[in-house]
């Protein structure tokens, strides 16, 4: 992690390898920083960037499967919930691929900027899951159609794509830097605590339906769908390799 403007800007980066694959040790890394950043009175906002040229293929499906996806997913939910509590303003800057759990880290953003070439999806209703955090954020971000036909078609917007449908709200060749220059002329020479109970009070509206939601959604993800044939299917056939034979049960 980097700070700029004078410590009032943070810079957080993925850097996991290839595809930048969020599993739990990366999720207990984010959950460690944005803890901390919580202590940084001064912070006007925070970049969340990746590096390589992917920004993220996804959380790993292998802590999908059963005996694993118990302990990820709650994970994954709870570093949200940390987030959007932290009431700083955050700036995704996606290049390359964000799918899946990548995508749903970007969407806790309030301002997201990718490049023009970026795709964005969310895949996982091709391996007989759903999203929860999409689904709980997706309908707030770009309204309830587009939200069901991304999360139910599994299809990807390129990085224009997302601009005109309102995912994304500016493209750039290099998103960090612009993510950069939006926040030093916008956001650190207001007050570090008016920042705060501003971010606060345009979250308002939102906020508690949506962490709702995604708590009722994770019940239903460890529960009713973990007794399907498909949700094991769809993970299984991922992990070796071969396509899916849906039992429709």
């Amino acid at each position: 992690m980097q700070h700029l403007s004078g410590g009032r800007i943070a810079h957080v980066t993925l850097d996991l390898g290839k595809g930048n694959i969020i599993d739990g040790a990366c999720i207990a890394s984010l959950r460690e920083v944005f803890q901390g950043l919580s202590m940084e009175k001064p912070l006007c906002a925070v970049i969340l960037d990746a590096a390589g040229k992917d920004f993220s293929f996804g959380a790993s499906v292998e802590e999908h499967a059963p005996g694993q996806v118990d302990q990820m997913l709650p994970a994954l939910h709870n570093l949200a919930r940390e987030v959007l509590d932290l009431n700083t303003f955050l700036v995704a800057a996606i290049q390359g691929r964000c799918l899946g759990g990548g995508l749903e880290l970007a969407l806790l953003a309030d301002r997201i900027v990718a490049t023009p070439s970026a795709c964005l999806g969310q895949p996982e209703v091709s391996l007989g899951v759903f999203a929860p955090l999409a689904s709980a954020l997706l309908p707030h971000r770009v309204g309830p159609p587009l939200a069901t036909d991304l999360l139910t078609s599994g299809r990807t917007l390129s990085g224009e794509q997302a601009l005109t449908q309102g995912l994304v709200q500016e493209l750039a060749d290099d998103p960090t830097q612009a993510a950069i220059a939006w926040c030093e002329e916008h956001l650190a020479p207001k007050s570090a605590e008016g920042l705060r109970h501003a971010v606060s009070a345009a979250r308002h509206s939102w906020r508690a339906q949506a962490l709702s939601t995604l708590a009722e959604l994770e019940e239903v993800y460890l529960g009713p769908l973990q007794q399907t044939a498909d949700a094991l299917e769809g993970i299984t056939a991922f992990l070796e390799r071969r396509k899916p034979t849906w039992r429709d049960a």
